[in-house]
Parts: structure tokens; sequence; C-alpha cells
């Protein structure tokens, strides 16, 4: 459900699954991000979004345009303090919007990273979210 004011509602924030105590760090964010949305994550986890983090982090908020370059290495930089159980939520414009992704390019970008394709999630009128995981090893 949208807010009447056309921001992101707690409803589709919480479809990304972040509570309260996770470190959740913030790469790719520009004047065109969804603010609304920033603040509804943060509500969410009950703390700021890091830019740097000295500690792995839990969640990767990466926001990426066509215009940013190859979406791989947007993903494998949102590696880099990302804890072995953590994910990325890769946001993206929608379709229409200026600097949209080619769904084709985030399942090539996600394979190249060495990433799996989870859910999808609609968290904002004009972003859309790619959750992106740790593929499970074979367990001996």
């Amino acid at each position: 459900m949208a807010s009447t004011d056309g921001s992101a509602s707690a409803t589709e924030v919480a479809a990304l699954g972040l509570s309260a105590g996770l470190a959740v760090q913030e790469i790719g964010w520009d004047d065109d991000v969804d603010e609304a949305l920033r603040d509804a994550v943060m509500d969410a986890i009950d703390g700021d979004l890091l830019y740097e983090s000295n500690e792995a982090v839990d969640v990767v908020l990466l926001w990426w345009r066509e215009s940013d370059g190859d979406v791989v290495d947007g993903l494998v930089d949102a590696l880099t303090d990302l804890s072995p159980t953590g994910y990325i939520w890769l946001l993206t414009p929608k379709v229409g919007r200026p600097d949209y992704v080619d769904p084709t390019d985030i399942a090539e970008g996600a394979l190249t990273a060495g990433l799996a394709l989870a859910n999808p999630a609609s968290v904002s009128p004009g972003w859309q979210a790619q959750k992106l995981v740790r593929p499970k090893g074979i367990r001996r």
C-alpha cells in the first residue's frame, strides 16, 4: 500500500524484511533516491544507514541506475562489507523511469558477481527492489 503522498509506506518497507538492530549499509545514494523509503528503512532498523563500516554488515541497500555503469561492478563493491550471511537489496528505477535497468542486466550481473536472485519487492512508486544472496554451497 503506497502512502497518499507517493512515498514508501511501512507495508512496502516490511517487504524488505528489515528489523531493529540490523547493520544496513547504503551505497549509491544520490538526489534521485526515495527519501521516504530511506527514512522508513531507518525506522525499521531503529538506526542510521552506514556508508562505511569497520565490521561486516547484515544488509546492503544498493541504489543503481543504468547510467551508473555495469551492475556487476556495483554488486562486487556491495560485497566488500557484507557478512557471509548478509544480502543485498538492489534498488533500481521502475520501468519507464529515467535510468531504468533491464532485468536481463541484473540477472547476468548477479551471476557474474557470484550471487543468486531471490525475491523482488515493490518498495516505492519510483523504485523497485531485487534481493540478491550468496548461493548456498553444497554441504558435505
